[in-house]
């Protein structure tokens, strides 16, 4: 038993290098945020909703281009993004209305950089998902985002298909 467990506490390093190995790194910009088509918070304060957009897609940018391989780098600047729904008045407080005609939309440039850093691939990408609430993919239901997010999981899979750590 006392082998198991000092073999085991060996492996935990090299396993968790393994792990970082496949990691790609990432930087995300917010170009001219202040003119997105629609980061409108309903109940909440501007600043701090806009933030937590923020801080929820750097997020998820880089669990995804976590599958993209070692010494690569991916920057993505956002230009502009239309969240899913509307915000209006529902009483007397704002709420944000989701109909499939106010569907999401992001528009951002990227570039892959290899390990050289030179690039790979580059692109302005224009993205907009008008049949939303008919996805059925939604992995993201309960979550904040979730059709934007989806929206960006799809492009980055299409895109990166033949980059993507197997």
């Amino acid at each position: 038993m006392k082998k198991l467990i000092t073999y085991l506490l060996c492996a935990l390093p090299v396993f968790g290098q393994l792990a970082h190995v496949q990691a790609a790194e990432i930087e995300v910009k917010w170009s001219n945020s202040d003119k997105y088509d629609d980061i409108d918070a309903a109940g909440e304060h501007r600043k701090h909703f806009k933030d937590r957009v923020f801080k929820s897609f750097e997020k998820h940018f880089t669990k995804v281009a976590a599958a993209l391989p070692e010494n690569h780098k991916l920057i993505i600047d956002v230009t502009n993004m239309d969240l899913a729904g509307d915000v209006n008045f529902g009483g007397i407080k704002r709420i944000r209305i989701i109909k499939d005609i106010f569907f999401p939309r992001m528009e951002f440039s990227y570039q892959l950089l290899n390990a050289e850093n030179d690039v790979v691939k580059s692109a302005d990408v224009s993205l907009k998902d008008m049949g939303f609430l008919m996805n059925s993919r939604l992995k993201y239901n309960s979550k904040s985002f979730g059709y934007e997010k989806e929206m960006f999981d799809v492009w980055f899979k299409k895109t990166f298909v033949n980059d993507l750590v197997k």
